[in-house]
Parts: structure tokens; C-alpha cells; sequence
């Protein structure tokens, strides 16, 4: 088996914005679109990390995705927006919507963004450090194709529909939480499927409602929602927020962005945006919350568990280790980015860690 390749995740973000440049598209949405693919894969999301830089591409080649169309706002008032994202890239979308909202949450403490006509916007979390950044907590919510049955279903009909919740803190890490309504965010699968894997059981369920472990029968069926009808209550109401709500597809609306190369995607997406400052003051509340995670981690462990983690912690600490020994690219996503980046004369080994690392055939 082809060994990974390690790249510097700065200049594989400069990799992928120059893809994108010369494509047509903006410096300002390359950089934010390769901003948060590459986030993502420091994050250890790989699934929507630069692994959908080809389908990004394509799908701006076949016009599905119109990156000279501005995002317009087209309802609002003192606390709420509503944004058409006239199909833009997702992560310039969203990341438009979450910049109004906050600026709005400054004077009436609280805020809310409604956006349809977007595009896959990555990961929840890259908002969510974002609003971090700014002392703000945010909740963000997406609706997504097709990919999960309601409970005792057995075609999709809802998305793995993600929520991401951020709340900063002071000396502690922040929380942080970003999670599919699925047992695990069908991207993973289609990186197994990619990588030839099994899935683990529990997953997904192939196109005859039976439970599988095959990668690629779980592509053809579905994925099962985390918690049951938990999970899939959760999800409804994240598609009537992000779709029903805000003039979003919905349901069998939204879609999907690797099959349908007629009509745009039209994901809706739901951002709430609260300053702190106008509960407490900033500093009274970063006090409070490392009060809070520190006593929580002190807490007695579990045998075997050598330290309780915050949500998001782990990805925190996956990050700093990647930034530093690099990020890991399956053999076949390396392939595909230095095909694409020899049309546009870029080479995708400028940004490897350690250049002896190259595999003279991977360029074949």
C-alpha cells in the first residue's frame, strides 16, 4: 500500500488558493474557500478538508457554482438578516452571513443570519472560531442533501444536516462542538470508499435497508442518523431552520453537489450570533468558564482514561501537532490535486513537508 505524503498546511492553502485564482474565481473567495478546506484537514476532518477541492472545481468548470455573483441581502431588520448566496462558494457565503450577524449582535446583543442559495460551506467549526475570535458565542446549523432515512426509513430523505457550537473561554481551551446529526458525516465514508475500507458496523445501511460495511454499498444507501430518532429529530428541525425557514431546498430540495450537474444545490444554512458583553462582562465570563472546564477536567476518571477532554479539544491538539509535522494526504487525493494543479502550471510537491518524500510514480 502508497504511504501518505505530508504537506506544510500553509503552503497547501496557497496551493489551493492559486488552483482556485487561476481558475477565475476571486483572491478574496480563494482564500476563504482554501482557508477552510485546509482547516478542516488540520482539524483531522478530512472529509471536508482538500479532498473536495476537485469537486469544487469541477462544479465551478460546469458552472454549478457562480463565484462572480455577490452574496445580497435581502431582508433585514435590527437583529435579523436573510441572505441569498446566489450560489456562490458555500464558505464565502457563510462566511459573509456569520460577519453580518456578529456586526448586528455588537448593538442588539443578539443576532440571527438565514441563508439559501449556498453551497456546501465546509466545516461548522471554521465559523465557530471565527465568532471565538470575536468574544461571541455562535450556534451555526446547514441542511444537506440527501444522504439519511427518517427513523424506520429506508431511503435518504434528510441530510447528515451539521450544527457547530462555539463559546470562548480564557485561559482554557474554548468549547467547541461541531457534529453531523449522522452517527459519523457521510464525507468519511466517501473517503473510505476512496481508500478501499471497510466502515465500521452501525453506520449505514445500503440501499436495501440491510447493515453494511461496505463503503461503496453504503454510498448507494444511506447513512443512519447518531442516537436514532434523536438524531433524526434534531435533523428535521436543522432543515426546517436552515431550508423551510429561510427559502432554502429542503428535504429532497437540497441538492446534491457529486450527482446533480442540472440545477445549484441550494443549501440553506442558520447562523445565531450572542455578545457576551451584554450578559456580562467578557472577562467575568472567560473567568467563569475556566472555572468550569477546570473543574470538570479534574473530575475522577473512568479506568482506562487518562484525561477527560472538552468537545473539541482533541481537534485543538490534532491541529498544533499537524501545523507542525504536517498534514497527511492519501495517495489518490495527491493524485488528483497535482493533475489539476498541471493544468494551471502549479506543482502540489512544492508544498510537501519533506521534499525526499516524493514518490517519482505518484506523478505518472
Amino acid at each position: 500500500m502508497e504511504s501518505p505524503l505530508r504537506f506544510d498546511w500553509e503552503k497547501l492553502q496557497n496551493f489551493c488558493e492559486m488552483l482556485f485564482i487561476r481558475t477565475g474565481v476571486n483572491p478574496e473567495i480563494s482564500r476563504i474557500v482554501s482557508d477552510s478546506l485546509v482547516q478542516a484537514d488540520l482539524r483531522g476532518i478530512e472529509s471536508h478538508g482538500v479532498v473536495r477541492t476537485l469537486i469544487y472545481h469541477q462544479r465551478v468548470e460546469s458552472q454549478m457554482i457562480n463565484h462572480t455573483k455577490e452574496v445580497e441581502v435581502i431582508q433585514e431588520d435590527d437583529a435579523t438578516l436573510l441572505i441569498d448566496g446566489n450560489n456562490n462558494f458555500g464558505a464565502y457565503i457563510g462566511t459573509q452571513a456569520l460577519n453580518r450577524a456578529i456586526d448586528k449582535a455588537r448593538k442588539r446583543g443578539v443576532a440571527i443570519a438565514g441563508v439559501k442559495g449556498s453551497n456546501h460551506f465546509g466545516t461548522g467549526a471554521f465559523y465557530a472560531l471565527k465568532a471565538i475570535e470575536q468574544d461571541m458565542i455562535l450556534l451555526v446549523l446547514s441542511n444537506a442533501s440527501q444522504t439519511m432515512p427518517p427513523s424506520g426509513g429506508i431511503r435518504p430523505f434528510i441530510g447528515t444536516n451539521p450544527l457547530a457550537i462555539g463559546v470562548p473561554a480564557g485561559t482554557q481551551l474554548p468549547f467547541l462542538l461541531d457534529m453531523a446529526t449522522s452517527v459519523v458525516a457521510r464525507g468519511k465514508i466517501i473517503v473510505a470508499a476512496q481508500k478501499g475500507e471497510d466502515i465500521p458496523p452501525g453506520w449505514a445501511i445500503d440501499k436495501y435497508g440491510n447493515p453494511t460495511t461496505d463503503a461503496n454499498l453504503a454510498l448507494e444507501g444511506a447513512v443512519l442518523p447518531v442516537g436514532g430518532p434523536k438524531g433524526y429529530a434534531i435533523s428535521m428541525f436543522i432543515d426546517i431552520l436552515s431550508g423551510v425557514l429561510t427559502g432554502a431546498g429542503f428535504g429532497k430540495y437540497v441538492n446534491n453537489m457529486y450527482e446533480n450537474w442540472e440545477e445549484p444545490q441550494n443549501v440553506g444554512h442558520f447562523f445565531l450570533v450572542i455578545d457576551i458583553n451584554k450578559f456580562m462582562p467578557i472577562d467575568s465570563f472567560k473567568t467563569r468558564m475556566d472555572t468550569y472546564i477546570s473543574e470538570l477536567k479534574g473530575e475522577p476518571t473512568a479506568p482506562g482514561v487518562e484525561e477527560i477532554m472538552i468537545p473539541g479539544e482533541i481537534e485543538f491538539k490534532r491541529a498544533l501537532d499537524r501545523k507542525e509535522n504536517g498534514i497527511e494526504l492519501p495517495i489518490n487525493v495527491v493524485k488528483d490535486l497535482y493533475k489539476l494543479g498541471q493544468r494551471y502550471d502549479l506543482d502540489l510537491y512544492t508544498a510537501l513537508l519533506n521534499s525526499k518524500e516524493v514518490d517519482l510514480h505518484v506523478s505518472e
